[in-house]
This record gives structure tokens, sequence and C-alpha cells, in this order.
């Protein structure tokens, strides 16, 4: 078993446990009136393999680079929804998460991904998610994946719920300064369940941003 010392392992658990913090209210697009779409996806086989953490979106802005170093690795296992909208929010949730761990990677809240894909409580919960990273003197190394995804559109078409579970056991923290990774062993703890509320950009073609962000933590239903 590989160890490290209680301070540190300390630290590092608490921030992980924050990442895994729900941040925002009920979103109006959790109506039993709403489209449901992609609740078979998690036992699909994906139309399209799994995206790497620097996959190029087809609808990403101008100039945001949402690409990631080699050691950090982030899986999208998903299959992609019939519905265009969905589609493309699903995409821009997952770009969400890359812009995230860029910034968690840049050691910075202020990298243009983060606001391309982020508003509201969604923005608040990236940068808080960030600073903790940063203030814990802490990058990522390793594969985070992502799976059994599912899209719910709101009936003004203006949101989509993307739900999905995240594994993280093998995605650990590393210290800035040395490069030591901080391994720890399999646990529930590793295993999440997203719901990320995406609403459309009015001026932009395409483009959707995170809202609020809402997480359960030790999901054994993701195991």
């Amino acid at each position: 078993m590989k160890r490290r010392s209680l301070p540190v392992a300390a630290a590092f658990a608490a921030t992980a446990a924050l990442l895994l913090t729900a941040c925002g209210s009920e979103d109006d697009n959790s109506s039993g009136n709403d489209k449901i779409a992609g609740a078979e996806q998690g036992t699909e086989k994906p139309t399209k393999s799994a995206q790497p953490s620097g996959a190029p979106a087809e609808n990403k802005p101008d100039g945001v680079d949402v690409s990631l170093p080699k050691d950090m690795n982030l899986v999208f296992d998903w299959a992609e929804p019939e519905d265009e909208n969905e589609a493309a929010a699903m995409e821009d949730a997952a770009n969400f998460l890359r812009a995230l761990y860029r910034g968690v990677d840049k050691q910075t809240t202020k990298d243009a991904a983060l606001t391309a894909y982020a508003t509201g409580d969604g923005l608040h919960y990236g940068e808080v998610q960030i600073n903790e990273w940063i203030k814990g003197g802490w990058t990522a190394t390793g594969t985070r994946r992502h799976y059994e995804a599912t899209t719910r559109s709101a009936s003004n078409g203006s949101s989509v719920e993307v739900a999905f579970c995240s594994d993280a056991s093998k995605f650990y923290g590393k210290e800035v300064t040395t490069g030591k990774a901080l391994k720890t062993e399999p646990s529930l703890k590793d295993f999440g369940h997203y719901k990320i509320i995406m609403v459309k950009v009015p001026t932009s073609d395409g483009l959707w941003q995170a809202s609020k962000v809402f997480v359960e933590t030790e999901a054994e239903q993701c195991q």
C-alpha cells in the first residue's frame, strides 16, 4: 500500500470532498413535463470513441483553448444524443470540465476557457474548485472517466440537464512544487454523480454554458 503523511492526506481528502460539493439551487428544468432523453445511454455502445482531455469541440469559441497536459486525461465515455441541442449541451458540459481542470493545471481561475463554458453559479463552482487546488499547492494527474450520461431538456428549450457518473480512482493530486503524485487506495469516495445545468448562449451559435452544478458524493450507482 502506498502511504503519505497524514496532514497531506487529510488536506487532499478535504479538497476532494469539496470538488464533489453541489453548488446552486434547483432548476426549473426538473419539471415533470420536461422531455427526458438518453435514459438508456449508459448501456448503449458509444456512437464515437471516448474523447481525450484536449479533444477539440466542433462548437468551441474561436481562440479558446481547452487542451490539458498529457498526464491529465479526462475521458468522456458516453453516447451522443440524437437531439442536436442536447448533443451540443453534452459536449460543452465536457468542455466545462476540461476548462475547470485546465484552470487547475494553469493554477488560475482567470483562464478564458472557464468563462467561455461557465456562467452564474456554474462559474462560481469552477472558481471555488480551482482555488482549493491552488491553496493546497496541487495540480492533478491521471485519468478521470465520465460515463452513463443522460440528458434532459427544459420545456422552453433554453436549458439542458446533463447527468453522468465520474470515476476518479485513477486521478490523483500532484504537488506543484515537487511533481509528486499523491496516490490513494481506491474507495467509494472516487465515484460521483453529476447533474450540470447547461444554458444556451443566445448571442452565440451552438454554445452552451454550465449555469449550475449538483454532485452526489460516494455514488454507489456509479461503481
